[in-house]
């Protein structure tokens, strides 16, 4: 049971007295409502108009209050079914329905269900700052159309041409220029199984 309650109190001062602490009450969940006998036993009947009863319910009606003590009427709701407020009314009778109380309630939507996964309860750890390679590497690939590893192979398929091209120019030679060819050759076909 929640913490929403409606208190009425029963033959307080005069036989087939109802007199509710307030008028009305507003919730999202289940309520009980609180009879206090006083000064005389009587039979009190509880029952929900057209609007509250299509969501709400009472487990029973009809109860019996004894002097000085409480007993409480549980009434169950379901929020489930609404997505908007309903407003509606309890009604309260004793003396054979001679004497009424009523009560206007309202209920609300309640706040939907989520789900936390344990993530939630660790700190959220911050991206590091990209470094500026990072960022020229980001800004070719958004240009270029190129993913990181086709630079890669571009980037040392140009070290090993410019290495071969640098010994060439140092030797000489046929032989010299023959590996310098099989190098970029190397670096083509690399390339182009890349690209694919």
């Amino acid at each position: 049971m929640s913490g929403s309650e409606v208190t009425v109190h029963v033959n307080r001062g005069a036989a087939d007295a109802l007199e509710a602490a307030s008028e009305t009450l507003e919730t999202s969940e289940p309520f009980a409502v609180l009879l206090y006998g006083h000064e005389t036993p009587a039979h009190v009947h509880c029952r929900l108009d057209d609007d509250l009863e299509r969501i709400a319910s009472l487990g029973e009606t009809n109860y019996y209050v004894e002097p000085d003590t409480v007993t409480a009427v549980p009434v169950a709701v379901n929020v489930d079914v609404i997505d908007r407020p309903v407003d509606g009314r309890l009604e309260v009778l004793t003396g054979y329905g001679s004497e009424s109380v009523s009560i206007g309630v309202t209920v609300v939507p309640g706040t939907p269900d989520v789900d936390v996964d344990e993530s939630l309860a660790e700190p959220a750890r911050p991206e590091p700052d990209p470094t500026a390679l990072e960022r020229g590497v980001d800004r070719f690939t958004a240009v270029g159309g190129l993913e990181p590893a086709t630079l890669v192979v571009l980037a040392l398929g140009a070290v090993a041409v410019g290495v071969a091209a640098l010994t060439t120019a140092t030797i000489g030679g046929p032989v010299a220029t023959a590996g310098m060819g099989i190098v970029v050759v190397g670096v083509l076909v690399a390339l182009f199984l890349l690209i694919q």
